[in-house]
């Protein structure tokens, strides 16, 4: 194939450096952005091209633009919006402003970086935009509001765009992993501790025997559905390269699972399944 272009958020670890290194090993053009220039920095050492882009800073998110047109000549093949971050903690707990605050860079970044991209390849009369969603962005569980949250606004957003993008050649496609080996888990750390005052809420004992144990506790053996990142670049490359890519993918197992009980079950019975999960 010729080379093509790409634009990755999110590729200081997991799903984003994963798909940056196997799409430059498949022969497209990577701009592997990352939130931190340290983290750019290391990529850079790796051989791959990656600038500063961080969803809650616009300047960010046009200079990322503008420097990858300017590398490529004016255009853009592909952007794989794949950063984002978790806030565990329940919904009584989450302060508003902590709500806000994950939007900003799981949802409404996204929606202000598309924007810009939709202007590039309206432009140039193609282009492919992969939103990264999750099993979480049609399914709910516990302690995960403010992530089910923001991916399930992403994908409707998504699904709306995709309908309303039709008439053009711009493809607009959904990718939903279920887990995945990466650093989610750690990262989502730091934002527990800054928002989360579980010591004084009315559900500190189920922190304790629970969510803390999950959040602090090293596993030591791997979660029996959990694929490694590899898995999300094998379906990302079918919908960047895929004449006529799907509308969304599922990544592993448990996305399969809770897609058929969607579909099947009723809602006090999905309820029942993942009240015991």
């Amino acid at each position: 194939m010729a080379e093509k272009s790409i634009l990755i958020t999110g590729c200081s670890s997991g799903i984003g450096y994963d798909a940056a290194h196997g799409l430059k090993a498949r022969g497209w053009r990577v701009f592997a952005s990352c939130r931190q220039e340290q983290d750019c920095d290391r990529l850079r050492d790796e051989g791959l091209e990656s600038f500063r882009l961080d969803y809650t800073d616009h300047a960010s998110m046009q200079a990322a633009l503008d420097e990858t047109l300017r590398r490529t000549g004016g255009t853009l093949d592909a952007l794989f919006n794949n950063g984002a971050y978790a806030l565990p903690g329940a919904c009584e707990d989450l302060p508003t402003n902590a709500l806000r605050a994950i939007f900003e860079t799981n949802f409404f970044g996204v929606h202000e970086l598309t924007r810009l991209v939709l202007t590039v390849m309206r432009g140039q009369g193609f282009g492919r935009i992969i939103n990264n969603s999750s099993v979480l962005g049609f399914s709910s569980i516990r302690w995960r509001g403010a992530y089910v949250a923001s991916k399930f606004a992403l994908e409707g957003l998504t699904d709306t765009l995709r309908l309303e993008m039709s008439d053009t050649p711009i493809k607009i496609v959904l990718i939903e992993p279920g887990p995945i080996t990466s650093d989610i888990r750690k990262n989502s750390i730091p934002h527990f501790e800054r928002w989360i005052d579980w010591k004084n809420s009315p559900r500190r004992a189920q922190y304790e025997t629970s969510l803390l144990k999950r959040l602090y506790t090293k596993k030591a053996d791997p979660d029996p559905f959990e694929l490694p990142a590899s898995a999300v670049t094998k379906k990302l490359i079918h919908s960047l390269e895929a004449r006529r890519p799907r509308p969304r993918y599922y990544v592993t197992t448990p996305t399969y699972a809770m897609g058929i009980g969607k579909r099947l079950l009723s809602t006090r019975l999905q309820d029942m399944i993942l009240r015991r999960s």
